[in-house]
Formats: structure tokens, sequence, C-alpha cells
């Protein structure tokens, strides 16, 4: 991917490259590229546009079917309560929350739930206190979605 960034930043040569923050992965992995072959561009970050059932919106939930859908809107509820758990304890109380808001859809199969230093994307111990990113992806009925929020470890 990052290849790919990189060849039509230099065909294009683009002021600015917008990312949505859905793949907060591929985004901190794009600024980390313009950053370290100091490419002449802004890297615009814009949130991630959800349906009104919360869902992240992706070319992939057209693959859903209703039941899948409604399976789906799992993976915000699990980020909502990993959210809200971070106001009142460390990352074993997010990933708990979060788990048990997924425990209850059969169609979804969790790939990874990660509590990450937004800084460094790097997983973080119970014990950081600071900002923080919840990623999650999971399979759902054979679709594959990734979604993830930003909270803070108090």
């Amino acid at each position: 991917m990052l290849t790919v960034v990189a060849k039509l930043l230099n065909i294009v040569g683009p002021n600015t490259v917008v990312f949505g923050q859905k793949d907060a992965q591929q985004v901190f992995l794009v600024q980390q590229m313009v950053r370290d072959l100091d490419f002449p561009v802004t890297v615009d970050v814009v949130e991630t546009v959800r349906d009104t059932d919360g869902l992240a919106l992706s070319s992939r939930n057209a693959r859903l079917d209703p039941r899948a859908r409604s399976a789906a809107r799992a993976l915000h509820t699990a980020l909502e309560a990993a959210v809200s758990a971070a106001d009142r304890g460390g990352v074993d109380s997010c990933v708990a929350a979060a788990q048990s808001a997924l425990m209850g859809e059969p169609l979804v199969k969790l790939d990874y739930l990660a509590v990450v230093d937004p800084a460094t994307f790097r997983p973080v111990d119970d014990g950081f206190r600071g900002p923080v990113r919840i990623l999650i992806a999971a399979t759902v009925d054979g679709t594959r979605l990734i979604d993830n929020d930003a909270a803070y470890l108090g």
C-alpha cells in the first residue's frame, strides 16, 4: 500500500492528500512515510463517516445481508463500550467491555482488538495513562470489517 501511495504522490504531486480515520493504521503509516521521505504534501485526516446505525461506511458493507449488517453493528457497540470503560479503568477494562459487547453476536468472529498508543501504534499495557486508539477487526458472515475510536485512559 505504501509503495502505491508513494508512486501516486510522486506522479500527481498534490499539495494535500485525504485519508479517512476509519483506516487508522493506514493513516499512521502514510503520515510516517510522508515525514520520513520528506514528501511536500499535507496529510488531511477526516473523521470516520457512519451510517445512522453507527456502522462505519465502507464499500464492504454492500456484501452484508440484512442479518449480517445487523450483527456488524456490534463492532461500533464494542468500541463505544471500550471507550466508556477507558474512563473508569485501564486497558483490561476496555478489552473486557468490548468483548462483552460482542458476545451476543454469533456472526461476528473477532480477528483482533487492540488498545494502542496513537503516537506509535504499539499496544499499551494496563498501567498506561493517556490518549489511546482502540482498534477492532472482525469477520462478519464472511466479510472482514475494521473500525476504531479514540479514548483516554486516565
